[in-house]
C-alpha cells in the first residue's frame, strides 16, 4: 500500500505516550438519516446524505480530531469518489482541516467499484480504511478478509473487508504496527465472522511471534463475549450470534475494556454504536473495540460520547498506550 509520508517526520519514542483515536465516521452522513441497510425489516428509506450535511459532519470530525489531539487517528467508512458523497475525497478533505502535524497517512479500499447496479446504490461506491499519523510510517499493507459466500458476479459489487496495517519506527524499541479494521456487518447465516475473527487473531500472532508491538481498533459489528442480546430492540438481534465470536480476541489478547466491564453495571459507558434507528434514541451496544499486545501497556481509554452523538452511528474511542519497562 502506498505510505504518503515525508522524510522529515519524526518517529515514535519507546518512552513517549501513544495516544490513538479510532472512529467509524459513516462516510461524514451525519445522524440524520436511517439507511436502507441500517434495518433488518428493510423499513430504512434514505439512500444519500444531503450535500449540506456532509460538510457539516466534515467540520465536526475534524473539530473532534483537533480537540483530542492524538498520536495516530484510525478511521472506518471513508469515501473516495462514491456517488453517495458527492465523488468527494474524503481523506483530502478530512487533512485540509488537521494541523500540519499530521504528515503521513495510508488508507486501502475495502468497497470499490465504477457502478453497483443495486437500485439503492445506481453508481460508484469507495469506502476505505484510513490511517493518519503524526509519526513515521515506514510501511503499509492491505490484509483481505473472508467474503460472505454470494455467487460470482454478485461478489464483484459487494464490500471486500480488510486489515490495514501500517509499521511505524520506534527509537530505542522494536516497531509498532497499528491495525485498523472494519469487519462484515451482514453476514447472518454463515461462518463469515468466525472466519474474519480467526484471520484477524492469526495476523496478530504473527505479529507478537516476529516480535513487534502492535494495537488494533475498528468496528468489529460483534458484541462483547456474553453479552445479554435481550437489551436490543428485537429487530437489532438478528445481526448477532448468542455466542460471540469475538470472544475468540478477548481470549487471546488485551482489550482496552475487559469482559467483565463490558457486562457489569457501568457497561453503557462504553457503549460504541448508536445505530440509525426510528426507535433508539442513544447508543445501545459496544461492536467497536482496541485491542493491544502484551509489551505495551493502557494508560487510559474512554469512549468520547458527550458532544458526538448527533456526529456518526458510532463514537470515537480514545485510548492511550506506552512501551512497558
Amino acid at each position: 500500500m502506498k505510505v504518503h509520508c515525508p522524510d522529515d517526520a519524526p518517529e515514535l519514542n519507546s518512552d513517549q505516550p501513544i495516544k490513538i483515536l479510532d472512529w467509524n465516521i459513516q462516510y461524514l452522513a451525519g445522524k440524520n438519516y436511517v439507511f436502507w441497510y441500517d434495518t433488518s425489516d428493510g423499513t430504512g428509506k434514505d439512500v444519500r446524505p444531503s450535500s449540506a450535511d456532509i460538510q457539516t459532519t466534515l467540520k465536526r470530525v475534524q473539530s473532534v480530531i483537533r480537540a483530542e489531539n492524538p498520536d495516530i487517528v484510525m478511521l472506518q467508512e471513508v469515501n473516495v469518489d462514491a456517488a453517495s458523497t458527492d465523488h468527494m475525497d474524503q481523506i483530502a478533505a478530512i487533512l485540509r482541516g488537521l494541523p500540519q502535524q499530521y504528515k503521513c497517512h495510508t488508507s486501502a479500499y475495502y468497497w470499490k467499484a465504477d457502478f453497483v447496479p443495486d437500485p439503492h446504490v445506481m453508481g460508484s461506491v469507495g469506502m476505505k480504511l484510513l490511517i493518519i499519523s503524526k509519526y513515521k510510517i515506514s510501511s503499509a499493507q492491505r490484509h483481505q478478509l473472508a467474503m460472505v459466500p454470494m455467487d460470482p458476479i454478485s461478489s464483484q459489487f459487494y464490500l471486500k473487508r480488510a486489515v490495514l496495517t501500517a509499521r511505524m519506527p520506534v527509537q530505542n524499541a522494536t516497531d509498532l504496527v497499528v491495525l485498523n479494521t472494519h469487519l462484515d456487518a451482514f453476514a447472518q447465516g454463515s461462518d463469515t465472522m468466525q472466519r474474519q475473527v480467526a484471520e484477524v487473531r492469526d495476523l496478530l500472532s504473527s505479529l507478537s511471534e516476529e516480535g513487534v508491538e502492535w494495537i488494533i481498533g475498528g468496528d468489529f459489528n460483534l458484541l462483547p463475549p456474553n453479552w445479554n442480546r435481550d437489551q436490543l430492540a428485537p429487530i437489532d438481534r438478528v445481526y448477532y450470534q448468542e455466542d460471540s465470536e469475538i470472544a475468540n480476541l478477548f481470549d487471546a489478547f488485551q482489550s482496552s475494556v475487559s469482559e467483565e466491564t463490558l457486562n457489569g453495571p457501568e457497561q453503557s459507558r462504553y457503549y460504541t454504536h448508536f445505530p440509525n434507528s426510528y426507535t433508539v434514541k442513544g447508543p445501545d451496544r459496544t461492536i467497536d473495540y482496541i485491542f493491544y499486545s502484551e509489551g505495551l501497556k493502557q494508560l487510559d481509554y474512554y469512549v468520547r460520547g458527550k458532544d458526538t452523538l448527533d456526529i456518526s452511528d458510532h463514537l470515537p474511542l480514545v485510548g492511550t498506550y506506552q512501551y512497558s519497562d
